[in-house]
């Protein structure tokens, strides 16, 4: 069973940074693209950053690049995303998702064809 299990969410001041963590188990990562991806009350849920784990090609939303950075470690099965610089608009709920190969890293895009998800980590930025 795929399990993805999030950590390292919380509260922080614009300008602050937070580094959110992604444990992954019950199949092989190396063969899976991975993403962080995010939805604040009201909105659709949209797509962070994404990597394919074998290789490590990433890509970002235009809204958090330079800001964020997704990186992974394989030994360990865990997903990362460093938030940097953070702002109000980064307010979210935010969830660690994966998708076997073939998979798409391109953005924008929702996850709704990524098929494990992540219970979700909660980061709040206050102005």
């Amino acid at each position: 069973e795929v399990q993805l299990v999030e950590s390292g969410g919380g509260s922080v001041q614009a300008g602050g940074s937070l580094r959110l963590s992604c444990v992954a188990s019950g199949y092989a990562t190396r063969e899976y693209c991975m993403g962080w991806f995010r939805q604040a009350p009201g909105k659709e849920r949209e797509g962070v950053a994404t990597i394919y784990i074998l290789n490590g090609r990433t890509e970002y939303a235009a809204s958090v690049k330079g800001r964020f950075t997704i990186s992974r470690d394989i030994a360990k099965n865990t997903l990362f995303l460093q938030m940097n610089s953070l702002e109000s608009e980064d307010t979210a709920m935010y969830y660690c998702a994966a998708d076997p190969i073939p998979c798409i890293l391109t953005l924008p895009r929702n996850g709704n064809d990524y098929d494990y998800w992540g219970q979700g980590t909660q980061v709040t930025v206050s102005a």
